[in-house]
């Protein structure tokens, strides 16, 4: 049995808990500064209320406050919190972390810098360790949603870092016959691949929003939302090698593409997007919630224009992600460039 201290109590980390508690691993979920209300709820009847599931009985569910004492003793660390804790998770988590046990985290996304370079959480939270530190960070990426792996629907997901023997000891905590788990060395290639995704399936889900704008009943409109699908992935495809991301990991970056323009908030910025509304329109219907795929694809546009003005891409390779960034930023109204997809290959 293992102690697994998870921080951050969303609904991800929260769903680690499932193959954790079944594996038999002691097991303390701990808030965010901004998950009090979650914690006193799962005190009272295990219910997460953003989640909507029920979690195991033998769960401890810490508040921050004592996030000092809820890691002590712990074999493993996982970062749950979203990517707007990013910060907070450097300045007032790492420094009490022991560093002799591995941190693993399941918060998706990026940082763009002004000269287009783009890095991933892991990268940054090593800058900021002091040079001396031996603590390892690995992470988790690939297509999974929260209430799927609750409820045990099969997941594939890929977790890496920087050696395989300690992956390899974190996948035999985690790892179940609905939750299936590849490795790879290559941190900065499944980041950034399971991190371009919101921000493409924003761009994918403009043409389910256009069909239900459009009202044509019986027609579902496939042939659209494929293509927007498919630059999506070639463009990602572009973005791993930019980043020097190995490009074998387009596979999970296409499955979380999938899940994710099945269903959550990605999917529902692009919907109301492609209905007509502005994103300011958008944005007030979405009052309250976290939209991770605006922040990504603002900042990949803006990395990919910065790499453009120093010669090293061509912006013309990337005309799905430059007519998102208009609707987000620039406020130009939905007109797919369908014609710029064309290539000559």
């Amino acid at each position: 049995m293992s102690v697994v201290t998870l921080i951050g109590a969303g609904q991800m980390a929260s769903a680690l808990t499932f193959p954790l508690i079944e594996n038999g691993h002691k097991v303390r979920l701990v808030g965010s500064p901004l998950d009090d209300e979650i914690i006193d709820r799962l005190k009272e009847d295990n219910y997460h209320v953003n989640l909507r599931r029920t979690l195991h009985e033998g769960i401890e569910y810490v508040k921050c406050v004592q996030v000092e004492e809820a890691l002590k003793g712990a074999d493993l660390v996982v970062c749950g919190v979203s990517s707007f804790g990013v910060d907070w998770f450097a300045d007032n988590i790492l420094a009490i972390l022991d560093e002799s046990v591995p941190v693993i985290s399941v918060t998706k996304g990026m940082l763009d810098y002004e000269d287009g370079t783009m890095k991933t959480y892991p990268e940054y939270w090593q800058e900021k360790l002091p040079k001396d530190s031996k603590l390892r960070l690995y992470a988790i990426g690939g297509p999974c949603t929260a209430r799927d792996l609750s409820d045990h629907d099969p997941s594939f997901v890929g977790f890496c870092g920087p050696d395989f023997e300690t992956l390899r000891q974190i996948r035999d905590i985690f790892a179940t016959d609905y939750y299936v788990i590849s490795l790879t060395l290559d941190v900065v290639g499944l980041e950034c691949a399971v991190a371009l995704k919101n921000g493409y399936a924003l761009g994918t889900a403009l043409a389910i929003g256009m069909a239900e704008k459009a009202g044509d009943d019986g027609v579902d409109h496939n042939n659209s939302e494929s293509a927007l699908f498919q630059e999506s992935v070639k463009e990602m495809l572009d973005l791993l090698r930019i980043v020097g991301g190995g490009v074998d990991n387009i596979m999970f970056a296409a499955g979380d593409l999938n899940v994710t323009v099945a269903a959550g908030r990605s999917r529902t910025v692009g919907l109301l997007l492609g209905k007509g509304y502005t994103i300011e329109e958008t944005m007030e219907q979405l009052q309250g919630q976290t939209l991770e795929a605006v922040v990504i694809a603002t900042r990949t546009a803006r990395a990919v224009k910065a790499l453009a003005n120093a010669k090293k891409v061509c912006i013309d390779d990337f005309p799905l992600l430059m007519h998102v960034d208009e609707l987000l930023n620039q406020g130009k109204t939905l007109n797919i460039p369908w014609e710029k997809f064309q290539k000559e290959m």
